[in-house]
């Protein structure tokens, strides 16, 4: 079962459950994934000369994140060999929401028809996804992220804190959770989060 969506006018996804918006307005999205995740992680510049490099993100949403993420690896002739992508996601959206929203960033287009190809069957549990022959690895954690992360033996170059706002989805923010992503977290990391602009 997947996620119910809405489109808001402006076509920005918004979840009737957490009663949010999935991110910034529709024409503001790129940019907030752009700036506050990526940038704000020193990405990409961080990962050169590393072999690999490891995210971890609560709450997946739209993936949008992940696609810019991405992309600007793809765009590097100094990334890492390995991109490993980890995101928590109690409630999965439909492969289709996840390419309308798509179809709105042409650049990141193809990257997100490769992502849905493999969307399908996201029961609780970890799902791992290999793209781009396997140089980017994708590891959905689908439950609680509390939980989830409990149950991992990760290690977290940068960490993107994307799961609602906290009034709306208090679990997410909560101490208990905040301490399982930073159990998390490598010596020497960045984190940024939408909620600190």
């Amino acid at each position: 079962m997947t996620e119910t969506v809405q489109w808001m006018a402006d076509g920005t996804p918004y979840s009737p459950r957490f009663g949010d918006r999935y991110h910034s307005e529709a024409a503001h999205a790129l940019a907030q994934a752009e700036q506050v995740f990526l940038a704000g992680c020193g990405l990409p510049q961080a990962w050169a000369g590393h072999p690999q490099w490891r995210i971890l993100e609560t709450g997946f949403g739209f993936g949008l994140n992940f696609l810019v993420t991405w992309h600007a690896w793809q765009q590097d002739p100094a990334r890492p060999g390995l991109l490993h992508f980890v995101s928590t996601e109690a409630f999965p959206i439909a492969a289709a929401d996840l390419m309308a929203q798509a179809r709105k960033f042409p650049h990141l287009l193809p990257l997100a028809e490769e992502l849905a190809a493999q969307w399908w069957g996201l029961l609780p549990g970890v799902h791992r996804l290999r793209l781009a022959g396997g140089r980017v690895l994708l590891s959905l954690l689908i439950g609680d992220s509390q939980t989830m992360l409990r149950q991992q033996e990760l290690v977290a170059d940068s960490i993107y804190l994307d799961g609602f706002s906290p009034a709306r989805n208090p679990d997410m923010w909560s101490l208990h959770s905040l301490k399982a992503v930073a159990r998390c977290a490598a010596s020497c990391w960045t984190s940024h989060s939408w909620l600190l602009q």
